[in-house]
C-alpha cells in the first residue's frame, strides 16, 4: 500500500483523523480515465484494480492519484471524475430521495458523509438558498473542480440546468471553499 500523504494545506476545521472513503469513489477515478497504467504508473493502477466498491480505504488512495492527475492533465479531468464519481457512488440512492435543487444543496453533506468516514473530516454547509441561486461552503480535502462536477451531475440528473462556480478556494489560500450555483430554473424543480 502506498504511504499516506497529507496535502500541503488543509481547509479550516479539517483534521482527517482516520479519514476513509468508500471503494466506489476510488473506482470512479479509474473509470473516468483511460490509460491508467500510463498516467498513474503500474503499481498504483494495480492497486486501483484491486479496490472493492463496498469496502473502506484510506482517503489517500483517492486524493493522491487525483492530485497527480490534476497536475498532469489539468482541472478538466477533475470535472469528468466528479461526474463519474456521482454516478458510481451516489446516483442510485439519489434518484430515490432527491426531487429538486433544494434536495441537492441540502443533501450534499449527507452524500459526502455516506462515502467518507472518520473524525473531523469536514463537510458541506449551506450559506444561502434563494430562487435560482444557492451558495455552499465546504471544508473537505477533495479537489475543488471534482466537487463542481459532482454538484453539476446531481443537478443534471434532475434535469436542472445550472452553473456551478467556485468563489473561494482553500487550495488558493482561502480558509475554506465556497461555491455558487445559479440557474434560470425557479419552479418546483428548484425549490421542491
Amino acid at each position: 500500500m502506498l504511504a499516506a500523504v497529507t496535502p500541503k494545506r488543509l481547509p479550516r476545521g479539517y483534521q482527517g483523523l482516520n479519514h476513509e472513503t468508500l471503494g466506489s469513489d476510488i473506482l470512479a477515478l479509474a473509470k473516468a480515465i483511460t490509460a491508467t497504467d500510463q498516467l498513474l504508473g503500474a503499481q498504483r493502477a494495480e492497486q486501483l484494480r484491486n479496490v472493492k466498491p463496498e469496502l473502506w480505504y484510506p482517503i489517500s488512495m483517492l486524493l493522491e492519484p487525483l492530485d497527480e492527475l490534476e497536475t498532469r492533465l489539468g482541472s478538466a479531468i477533475m470535472k469528468k471524475i466528479g461526474w463519474t464519481l456521482f454516478n458510481q457512488s451516489h446516483a442510485e440512492r439519489f434518484a430515490v430521495t432527491a426531487k429538486s435543487a433544494r434536495d441537492v444543496v441540502y443533501g450534499i453533506d449527507k452524500m459526502y458523509h455516506h462515502a467518507n468516514r472518520g473524525t473531523d473530516i469536514g463537510g458541506w454547509k449551506v450559506l444561502d438558498f434563494n430562487p435560482g441561486l444557492a451558495r455552499l461552503e465546504k471544508n473537505t480535502p477533495h479537489q475543488c473542480v471534482m466537487e463542481e462536477g459532482i454538484l453539476e451531475e446531481a443537478l443534471r440528473t434532475l434535469k436542472i440546468p445550472a452553473l456551478v462556480s467556485q468563489e473561494t478556494c482553500f487550495r488558493k489560500g482561502a480558509p475554506v471553499c465556497t461555491y455558487a450555483i445559479s440557474s434560470l430554473v425557479r419552479d418546483a424543480r428548484w425549490s421542491g
